[in-house]
């Protein structure tokens, strides 16, 4: 349950990323930005949940019966029309869209689906209902000491998880059985569950970015073994990647990992306030295209991390926003050549009043792992 104040402080929040809409209201469904508001960490399912917030502060919501009580009990202040399976929804929203008699409303529109998008439509009756998600989403950006601290806690998991699997990798083992690894690892260590299903992939395979692990592909002598994964706890997510090699490793090899080892060193260097995520983007990515990698280079340098555990703010070329303390993202050079090697090397910052902090502290020295 998030603590009262806690609870003012983000409600405050989103209010202030609302002002650069002209909605009188938003609306949220189950996910991050609701659990951000309430604590309550409800799933989409067929049964709508959505919590509208009003420019003055005000919070109403439409919540199945089933989920009253723990609904109740989490979210005291929210006015809340409940409805019945065996009655449907329409009355909820009708009742809510009454109360707000809101003339635009904003929504999620990368969350939100088409018959909750409906609902909303058909209860507001002629109300323009908008995508809001930029607005919304803001609130998020800049962490608070809890987040920061469950960020941690997720990290320090997944870089315990790492160390065990990697000291029990042996050439011969198959990608799907060093993830397999990795999640007992991560669990044995405290995780609530993965962020993400895990990415290991070897070899060749590594060349694609998001690649999904196999049991017919195995670890040999001098393949690169990539690593993308993280552990999730409290709601918040780690997301990191190393990448390693096999008992040797050739010279080219090692140039390809040396540059986005520097890379990677840059972007946490000059990552400070002020410096815009497209300063940083662009910085990252001369430091491979100055030694001779630049047709490897297939993506941005890193997303915000968080509760999602890709969302505001992304390190990209063309997003010129400047950094601010308070913001967690990922910093994650890769240079890919198809049908031989992918090497990536993913650190968690977070953005200080001088500087930045990166979180994983994993080593990203060139390691040589089932020898």
């Amino acid at each position: 349950m998030i603590d009262p104040e806690l609870r003012q402080a983000r409600r405050e929040r989103l209010l202030s990323a609302m002002e650069a809409t002209d909605a009188e209201a938003v609306a949220i469904v189950p996910g991050a930005n609701f659990y951000y508001l309430t604590g309550a960490n409800f799933h989409l399912m067929e049964r709508p949940t959505v919590l509208f917030v009003t420019r003055s502060g005000t919070m109403h919501a439409v919540v199945p019966e089933l989920e009253k009580a723990r609904w109740a009990a989490l979210a005291p202040e929210v006015e809340t029309a409940y409805w019945q399976d065996s009655d449907g929804y329409v009355d909820a929203f009708a009742v809510v869209a009454a109360r707000l008699n809101a003339s635009r409303i904003g929504v999620e529109g990368q969350r939100m689906r088409v018959f909750e998008a409906n609902s909303i439509r058909h209860a507001f009756r002629d109300t323009p209902v908008i995508d809001a998600h930029a607005a919304i989403s803001r609130m998020r950006l800049y962490k608070d000491e809890a987040e920061i601290a469950a960020i941690e806690r997720a990290i320090a998991i997944s870089e315990a998880a790492l160390a065990d699997t990697l000291a029990a990798t042996v050439a011969g083992m198959s990608e799907r059985a060093v993830r397999g690894v990795l999640m007992a690892a991560m669990l044995e260590h405290g995780a609530d569950g993965a962020a993400f299903d895990p990415i290991v992939l070897t070899g060749a395979a590594a060349a694609d970015p998001h690649g999904e692990p196999s049991v017919e592909r195995v670890l040999a002598r001098s393949d690169a073994l990539l690593i993308d994964f993280g552990a999730a706890w409290g709601g918040y997510n780690a997301d990191i990647t190393r990448t390693v090699f096999v008992e040797t490793v050739s010279n080219e090899h090692r140039q390809i990992y040396a540059a986005v080892a520097a890379a990677n060193a840059h972007g946490r260097a000059v990552s400070r306030p002020g410096l815009s995520l497209h300063e940083l983007d662009q910085g990252v990515t001369d430091v491979m295209v100055e030694a001779g990698f630049a047709d490897l280079v297939v993506h941005k340098t890193g997303h915000g991390l968080g509760q999602d555990v890709h969302e505001a703010p992304q390190v990209m070329i063309g997003n010129h926003q400047a950094m601010e303390p308070g913001m967690v993202f990922t910093i994650e050079p890769g240079l890919y050549r198809p049908g031989e090697i992918g090497v990536r090397i993913e650190d968690d910052v977070l953005v200080m009043p001088q500087g930045c902090r990166s979180l994983t502290g994993f080593s990203r020295d060139l390691t040589l792992i089932g020898g």
